[in-house]
């Protein structure tokens, strides 16, 4: 017990908590502006993967870092262009088109990491994002070190929480994009067209999926390896109905994990971790995020017409 709470109270823990969440939040929120609109991707997996390869990919060519971050961005946007196009106006099945997204992206960036590196043994390294301390606030006790001297991109994750926020609750184009995912024919009668919401709710999501795979090779690993996502994707749509569809919450669910997570790391190390076998440890982290889920998705209100295909004109 000494030891948990001398982890609990050590900077560097709640620093890696935060580090672990970055990639998550993205990819969260991403999967949350697709959802609020009416549709379920569950390509996010093989999307962040494209992110990871795709930025990494950019900078290790001569691309800057802000660079890889657009390609990454760029590559996620067309498969949601693809996911989209299937799923709205033709109105295939979401699961299908979502799990078929996966395999194509997660297999497209294995066949181009062999064609672009057919000798290479062992990945590649580039140089990442280093941390940006914020002046003054950096010396906060506990939480400075955690919040304040992480990577741009960390920074920026928490950046897309707040615009998510402000986008679907404080704007017009939100409101209209809520309404395609709870009432499509009020959206319509209006005189929008679902369609166009909905087909850009997922292009901007999984837009922000793939920055959070890039996250993972700019800013965390620095280079790319095959099962690095290894089922952030699937965590991501957990953590969606964990917040109840609200950016704040899912936020809140992503620290959670990641907290989880970065403890079980620490824990492994302690005289506990000697005498647990370390499989219990990776465990854990997914056991107890299921266990929230299910306490937290009980009064979970999901929006009516998810996954609902919507043809103008019908009731």
């Amino acid at each position: 017990m000494n030891a948990l709470f001398d982890i609990l109270l050590t900077a560097s823990f709640w620093a890696a908590a935060v580090r672990i969440a970055s990639p998550l939040i993205f990819a969260t929120m991403g999967e949350l502006i697709c959802e609020r609109a009416g549709v379920l991707n569950l390509g996010i997996e093989g999307i962040m993967v494209i992110g990871a390869f795709s930025g990494w990919m950019a900078v290790y060519l001569g691309m800057g870092l802000w660079g890889g971050v657009f390609v990454a961005m760029l590559a996620g946007m067309l498969f949601g262009l693809l996911h989209a196009t299937l799923t709205v106006p033709f109105g295939l099945s979401q699961h299908v088109v979502g799990l078929g997204i996966t395999l194509l992206a997660t297999s497209t960036s294995y066949f181009a990491y062999r064609l672009i590196l057919p000798e290479v043994t062992s990945p590649p390294k580039i140089e990442p994002f280093q941390a940006v301390e914020v002046p003054y606030l950096v010396d906060i006790p506990l939480l400075g070190p955690a919040l304040f001297a992480q990577t741009a991109l960390t920074y920026a994750a928490f950046a897309v929480v707040a615009l998510t926020v402000l986008i679907l609750y404080r704007t017009p184009l939100g409101l209209a994009i809520r309404a395609a995912g709870e009432s499509p024919n009020a959206v319509a009668a209006q005189g929008l067209s679902v369609t166009r919401l909905r087909m850009g709710a997922v292009i901007v999501g999984s837009g922000l999926m793939a920055v959070g795979g890039a996250f993972l090779t700019l800013s965390a690993f620095s280079s790319f390896f095959f099962e690095m996502v290894n089922g952030r994707g699937w965590i991501c749509i957990a953590l969606v109905v964990f917040g109840a569809w609200r950016p704040g919450k899912a936020l809140l669910g992503a620290l959670l994990f990641a907290g989880f997570d970065a403890l079980q790391i620490r824990l492994q190390q302690t005289p506990i971790g000697q005498a647990v076998p370390y499989q219990v440890f990776l465990m854990a982290p997914y056991f107890l995020s299921i266990l929230a889920l299910i306490l937290m998705s009980r009064r979970a209100q999901v929006p009516s017409a998810l996954m609902v295909p919507f043809n103008k004109g019908e009731r």
